[in-house]
């Protein structure tokens, strides 16, 4: 199951950053310029941070999963966000 959305921010590049700092010491994580993503136990999260927007990639083994991975996202970025959170999320199934 994948689904995606793109969270309209200016500062996607940093909040990925802080994000993928905050989970690897945890999880297996990958940064590479604006790309990055975090390897969960049944999820993968990718990130693709542009000018207005942090793109997001979610895949999970199963729609309880997703749904539950959705959520630990969107509160962990609007943690690191809070000046501008709650970030708004338009999850999208994927084609």
């Amino acid at each position: 199951m994948i689904e995606t959305a793109d969270v309209p921010t200016a500062h996607g590049a940093k909040y990925m950053q802080q994000l993928l700092k905050h989970w690897s010491h945890k999880l297996e994580t990958h940064l590479d310029g604006d790309a990055g993503s975090v390897l969960f136990d049944a999820a993968l999260a990718r990130f693709a941070a542009g000018p207005a927007a942090l793109a997001v990639t979610l895949e999970a083994e199963t729609a309880e999963v997703l749904e539950r991975m959705k959520s630990v996202l969107a509160t962990h970025l609007d943690r690191f966000a809070f000046r501008e959170a709650p970030l708004a999320f338009d999850w999208k199934v994927a084609a």
